[in-house]
């Protein structure tokens, strides 16, 4: 080994470092995580005509988007073009929030925002509705999640078309064996300071920045092209009890809250399985000709409570 590379890092200019980080690198015995570092331009400007997306994330008191709050709140713009290269990503907005009840422990914990922190902190609504309004797409890492409290939060997050990088890219496909933002930084060859919102909006951006290792394509382009297919989700309303295991193998769903949806099983399906999935209901479900709800979902609607 070489003589710098048995020091002490602390003793080693940055050079030397990325020496020893590069020589590792090499070796098929070592993989070496860099921390992300925050950049401004991603793909130099070329002429490409870019639209602007913003990248939320939120910390909250809870799951629960009915009954818990927010406690955080980052939104990240960057510009992007048709092909999903991303060029410039822009001044974060991020700001936190007193809620009306105490943090629990096990979110100071996972979070590090106690009580102290968000004390006479406030949103500033005008600042998050001229973000969003300008956006063509609204992402987040489990918009499943982030989007019920954000419409909570403010009418304007109703009015925008929304993505989802966990969901909605192929990792599994790519070969990643889970979609949590950690695991997928660290795969892909950097870390980062996590559960702080801005933090988790810039390590997102960079992976979607990033081509997939099995496919070449490009993480954005992904979601793109999955965020613009429609969806339909079906309920499957008074089914027979003694189905019910039939269903849950074809990934049906059992709606049991007092949410206003039916209390009853439900799939989502891609616009082209559609009648093969009600096709399906009548034929080994029902046995006889029904006609089950059906909403379609586009990205304005997707990962809303309102569907």
């Amino acid at each position: 080994m070489d003589a710098a590379a048995a020091l002490p890092t602390a003793s080693l200019g940055h050079a030397e470092i990325e020496l020893i980080a590069t020589e590792l690198e090499a070796s098929p015995d070592y993989r070496v995580l860099r921390r992300l570092q925050p950049r401004s331009v991603i793909t130099p400007a070329d002429g490409t005509p870019t639209r602007r997306a913003v990248f939320l994330d939120l910390e909250t008191t809870g799951l629960d988007a009915a009954r818990d709050e927010i406690i955080e709140i980052a939104m990240v713009p960057f510009t992007y073009g048709p092909d999903g290269r991303i060029f410039e990503i822009g001044e974060a907005y991020a700001s936190l929030r007193e809620p009306s009840i105490p943090i629990p422990p096990e979110i100071s914990a996972l979070t590090g925002i106690d009580d102290a922190m968000v004390e006479g902190k406030a949103v500033d609504l005008d600042a998050v509705k001229a973000m969003a309004a300008g956006a063509a797409v609204i992402v987040a890492h489990n918009a499943a999640f982030d989007r019920p409290f954000a419409e909570r939060l403010d009418g304007i997050f109703e009015t925008r078309p929304w993505a989802c990088s966990m969901s909605q890219v192929p990792w599994a496909e790519e070969g990643f064996e889970g979609t949590k933002l950690g695991y997928l930084a660290a795969r892909q060859g950097f870390f980062f300071d996590g559960h702080r919102a801005v933090d988790d909006c810039r390590a997102a951006i960079e992976l979607l920045a990033r081509r997939q290792p099995a496919s070449g394509a490009l993480a954005m382009q992904q979601l793109l092209d999955a965020a613009r297919r429609p969806s339909w989700r079906i309920w499957a309303e008074g089914t027979p009890f003694e189905l019910k295991d039939r269903l849950k193998a074809r990934r049906y769903r059992w709606n049991g809250d007092a949410n206003g949806k039916p209390r009853a099983w439900f799939v989502d399906v891609a616009d082209e399985r559609r009648d093969e999935e009600l096709a399906f209901l009548r034929d080994e479900i029902y046995g006889r000709e029904v006609e089950p709800w059906a909403c379609r979902i586009t990205a304005h609607n997707r990962f809303s409570s309102r569907v």
